[in-house]
């Protein structure tokens, strides 16, 4: 089920490590009033008729999931920022990839909390990928009265610095490494 933002980044974000993708890139931008997200991958992208397909709470390709028969993430997606005054847009080209764009009013007093971003970025950056040495980048931004943050991650330097990303210690430097980026001046 999806509480906070970060849940609904997290499972539109795994659908593009699903779809073979090599390399996935994964955007946040925060405001006072506004989070704005943007997921692109290199996958195999959709045609028009899949696209429109997707939208359907009760679509599913039984390809990712083969016992699964309802795909709630993207209507799920589609219906929050809807009743939330944001907006959306899903770009896909077969054989290309696909780009999901999320805003969210975060002064509308319906929209789910945030969330984790740390917790995210350590989520989606431990999804196993069948593409070996798949890449995924991670840009953070963030301009309030009481914050600013301007980072990016790479997986593929993070892999060079920790060894690997299964282990424990490197589990523990890699949360800590996330969250030090959230709280750095």
């Amino acid at each position: 089920m999806h509480y906070t933002l970060c849940d609904m980044i997290a499972d539109i974000t795994q659908n593009g490590i699903e779809a073979g993708a090599a390399k996935v890139c994964v955007e946040l931008t925060e405001t006072e009033k506004t989070l704005t997200v943007y997921v692109r991958d290199n996958g195999k992208g959709m045609s028009p008729e899949t696209l429109k397909k997707v939208q359907d709470p009760f679509y599913t390709d039984g390809v990712k999931h083969p016992n699964r028969k309802v795909g709630l993430g993207i209507p799920f997606l589609i219906q929050t920022i809807s009743e939330t005054g944001g907006s959306w847009n899903i770009s896909s080209e077969l054989g290309k990839g696909t780009t999901v764009y999320m805003q969210f009013d975060l002064t509308n007093i319906d929209t789910p909390p945030v969330g984790d971003v740390p917790g995210l970025f350590r989520q989606v950056l431990l999804l196993q990928n069948t593409v070996p040495g798949y890449e995924m980048e991670i840009s953070r931004k963030k301009e309030t009265t009481s914050e600013t943050l301007d980072y990016s991650i790479l997986r593929s330097e993070l892999v060079d610095a920790l060894g690997d990303l299964e282990n424990g210690k490197s589990l523990a430097l890699l949360g800590d490494f996330l969250y030090s980026q959230e709280t750095a001046d």
